[in-house]
């Protein structure tokens, strides 16, 4: 720890940070000094303080270069953490540093995006709010991305940071993790997923960290299963073995073993799926197979390694879903097999301890016992066995669970400020073990530990690195694992060394050759270039923002991508002449995973997808125009996020997009056209399967939009698949046409769908100079909207005459009962709209008038 000369700690000084609150760590200090000068990603042990970097950067940022701050972290709890800490920490007016998550309104979130310094978010929201045009990053200066590992795929972090890279004045980048990749080459595909030009890395080996860590042992405990158990587990091995054969004589795999890897899994899959885009019935018997087969994976992983317990909860939810209406072939015959019928009665007579349970309890006696410990986490990978061993070991500790926000059945979820209550308990000692589902294991802010139990081994290095950061921050810490012998738990056992030993090499390894991963950066990103302001990067100075020159590094303590040598970047920007740095007082972390439940993971849901979905729709829906630049506008359906559709039409030069929840179609393109799309097997479905409300729908757009439209999206003929009689899809696009008067289009592929839906929007809105309109919402119109309603659905009337209308006489009656004459008086009506105005008005209603 820093101290000055007399012995008091020091802490950093800089205008924007309250007096006496960061502690000034030398390892911090040279980070943010690298970060703030160009777009980089932060390498730092879990719980060293990557908060405090990043926060280090922002306020140096606003300092110098003003605008508005963001951070992203993946969950709401841990975005509540790191606002508590940001408003502590920052000497601006607490209300200046806003949340953004779910649980705050759109319209709500727009008004205090313009009036928010720090805006500390969910990377959900914040998607959304881009695509719904609710939001700009133009004036964003700094954006971190917490547990930035995470920057892969479809997540919501490299629709951000591609957005942010393309519509920010003046840009800069931190990344942060623990554990960025497996490999060098994911960890080059995060940063170029982030448009990051620069790797920091800093290991406990170095000097100025060494002194905040301590050695962290990790014990692994085998235990044996009784002959009970294993009796089950084979039961339902057998049954696994007989659905392998079947799809043995489908030619999918060659092996009847039950100990498949999940590679081979995948593989059967793929191969299946081939059978059924060919419309091979053998494929759709197999997929049934299949999915059985997974099932009974799930059951023998819970059996093995989790509890006996845990396996009945699961074949109650199995049992359950097998009587409810729609249920699976694969649900209904695993259940009625004998063989599994045998296991699930084996299983309700079971009345001893799993062997892992005795084991949990000896060692939480010798911890918070013997030893004296004071608080123990123990993490497993099944919320089932969350409760059951929360439960159990009630009996002699206390003890709480700590899950995810989303509910399965016969498990309730925790809602947000359940979950933050037992976190602040656990930190202020109310309770001595908390039990949890992975919601935890990343960088939210858990106390220090004196034994972190895995209930299981983690097959994943990242998780299980992140979750060893529990432990040994302040002293010597313990990590044991629980393994039982003979089962999957050994398989995953040497997949987490092996892992683990890389994402080790990897660091040590980045560590040695940030200057050659640079260069590869710079080279792989070229593109970037063409979002700088066009000066010359290389003689950009530090105030000027980020630059692509790689930041200085005295190659010691930090490894840094590039370097002048001058040995302490940035250190002048936060502190004073003292050159000795020193502790983060309190640690603040980033992250916390919610998995996804695949049958063991815990369905730990953060809750922002469901709220989002939620958010658009619950106020009436305003009418958009195009704006005077000649930007068209595209509402998209809040559904089709799951599209990549709505991100990159989002991205599009002159296209505004507009997220709704809408009750026809799914894209608005103007007062008269809205677009359906499905694709070729959702559009054979309806053909197949009975389900009729594509028609249904499609008869809702006629009574609102005059020029409905159909994309159907997919490569192929619609002819020659699923068995559909050809006269049966002529007979479903005439009635479309004929019945409907719909449009039918086909596209190959989403980004086909986009270029086709950007054409008709422009063609409507810039060549016609019509209005986007929505109709079709279930939300209640204002009385403004619906008199205007009311006259724009007379033939010829628009959106905009129908106003003009309606400011000229004031009342819709006043605009139904007037002469042709003082109608052609409006600007805008000529003579064919005021004698069609006068003719839908004056004329009696005949239902066979043609």
């Amino acid at each position: 720890m820093a101290t000055t000369d007399d012995g008091d700690v020091a802490y950093v000084e800089h205008a924007l940070l309250n007096p006496g609150f960061i502690e000034r760590r030398l390892y911090q200090l040279q980070l943010a000094g690298a970060a703030a000068d160009a777009h980089t990603l932060v390498c730092l042990p879990t719980g060293l303080g990557k908060t405090t970097v990043s926060l280090l950067v922002t306020a140096r940022r606003l300092d110098e270069v003003g605008g508005t701050s963001l951070l992203l972290a993946p969950t709401k709890p841990l975005v509540n953490q790191h606002a508590e800490f940001y408003r502590e920490a920052l000497s601006i007016p607490d209300d200046d540093v806003v949340v953004f998550t779910g649980e705050v309104k759109p319209e709500d979130r727009a008004e205090l995006w313009g009036e928010a310094t720090v805006v500390i978010a969910t990377p959900q929201v914040v998607e959304n709010d881009l695509v719904g045009s609710r939001i700009s990053l133009a004036d964003v200066t700094h954006v971190t991305f917490d547990e930035c590992h995470r920057a892969t795929g479809d997540y919501a972090y490299t629709y951000i940071a591609e957005r942010y890279h393309e519509d920010a004045n003046d840009p800069l980048v931190t990344g942060m993790s623990a554990s960025p990749g497996g490999n060098e080459e994911e960890i080059a595909d995060v940063c170029a997923n982030l448009g990051i030009r620069q790797v920091e890395v800093m290991t406990e080996e170095d000097a100025d960290v060494e002194e905040y860590t301590h050695d962290t042992d990790v014990e692994w405990v085998e235990v044996t299963l009784p002959e009970e158990i294993l009796e089950i587990r084979d039961a339902l091995n057998d049954v696994i073995s007989d659905r392998l054969e079947e799809l043995k004589e489908l030619g999918v795999v060659n092996t009847t073993q039950p100990d498949l890897s999940e590679k081979v899994v995948n593989r059967m899959s793929a191969e299946l799926r081939k059978l059924m885009d060919n419309d091979q019935s053998e494929g759709y018997q197999g997929m049934s197979f299949l999915a059985e087969i997974r099932k009974l994976r799930t059951a023998v992983t819970y059996v093995e390694t989790q509890s006996v317990e845990s396996l009945r909860r699961y074949f109650e939810r199995q049992e359950n879903a097998a009587r409810s209406s729609g249920a699976s072939k694969a649900s209904q015959r695993m259940i009625s097999e004998a063989k599994v019928q045998e296991a699930m009665r084996r299983a309700r007579e079971y009345d001893d301890l799993h062997p892992k349970y005795a084991q949990a309890r000896r060692l939480l006696a010798e911890t918070l016992g013997l030893e004296g410990g004071e608080r123990v986490i123990v993490f497993t990978e099944s919320r089932d066995t969350a409760e059951a061993l929360t439960d159990f070991l009630s009996d002699g500790f206390d003890v709480r669970r700590f899950v995810g926000q989303g509910d399965k059945e016969g498990s309730d979820g925790m809602t947000q400020n359940e979950q933050q209550e037992v976190l602040d308990d656990f930190r202020a000692g109310e309770f001595e073990v908390l039990v949890s589902t992975s919601v935890a294991e990343e960088g939210l802010d858990v106390p220090e530990v004196d034994l972190v139990l895995f209930y299981e081994p983690v097959p994943t290095a990242i998780r299980s690195i992140q979750r060893k950061g529990r432990t040994g921050r302040q002293a010597e810490g313990r990590v044991v694992v629980l393994m039982a012998e003979d089962t999957r738990d050994e398989a995953y056992f040497w997949i987490s060394k092996r892992r683990e030993r890389e994402m080790e090499s990897e660091l040590r390894e980045l560590k040695a050759s940030v200057d050659d991963l640079a260069e590869e950066l710079d080279d792989s990103q070229a593109s970037l270039d063409a979002f700088e302001d066009g000066t010359d990067q290389g003689d950009q100075s530090a105030s000027d923002g980020p630059t692509s020159e790689p930041a200085a590094s005295d190659g010691g303590s930090s490894g840094t991508a590039g370097g002048d040598g001058d040995g302490q970047p940035g250190l002048q920007d936060f502190a004073g002449s003292d050159a000795d740095a020193g502790g983060d007082s309190e640690e603040m972390d980033d992250g916390a995973d919610e998995a996804a439940d695949d049958g063991v993971d815990d369905a730990a849901d953060s809750g922002d997808e469901a709220a989002v979905a939620a958010d658009a729709g619950s106020e009436p829906v305003e009418r958009a125009q195009p704006d005077a630049d000649g930007t068209v506008e595209v509402v998209v359906d809040q559904r089709e996020m799951d599209s990549t559709i709505p991100r990159e039409l989002s991205k599009r030069d002159g296209v505004t997009t507009r997220l709704e929840t809408l009750s026809v179609g799914d894209y608005v393109l103007s007062d008269r056209v809205v677009v359906e799309r499905k694709s070729v097997d959702d559009f054979l479905d309806t053909l197949t399967g009975g389900d009729r409300s594509m028609f249904e729908q499609l008869g809702d757009a006629t009574r609102h939009y005059s020029r409905p439209v159909v994309v159907v999206e997919g490569e192929g003929s619609l002819y020659g698949r699923r068995q559909v009689h050809p006269n049966a899809i002529r007979g479903a696009l005439a009635s479309l046409a004929v019945d409907f008067g719909v449009s039918v289009l086909r596209t190959q592929s989403e980004a086909d769908t986009m270029e086709l839906l950007s054409v008709i929007a422009e063609r409507e809105q810039e060549v016609d100079g019509r209005e986007v309109s929505v109709h079709g919402e279930k939300a209640s119109k204002t009385l403004t909207e619906q008199q205007e309603y009311v006259v724009s659905s007379i033939a010829d009337v628009g959106p905009v005459t129908a106003r003009s209308l309606l400011e000229h006489f004031s009342t819709v009656e006043a605009v139904m009962t007037a002469r042709q004459e003082d109608l052609e008086e409006v600007a805008g009506v000529g003579a064919v709209t005021a004698e069609r105005v006068r003719e839908v008005v004056g004329s009696e209603y005949d239902p066979g008038r043609d």
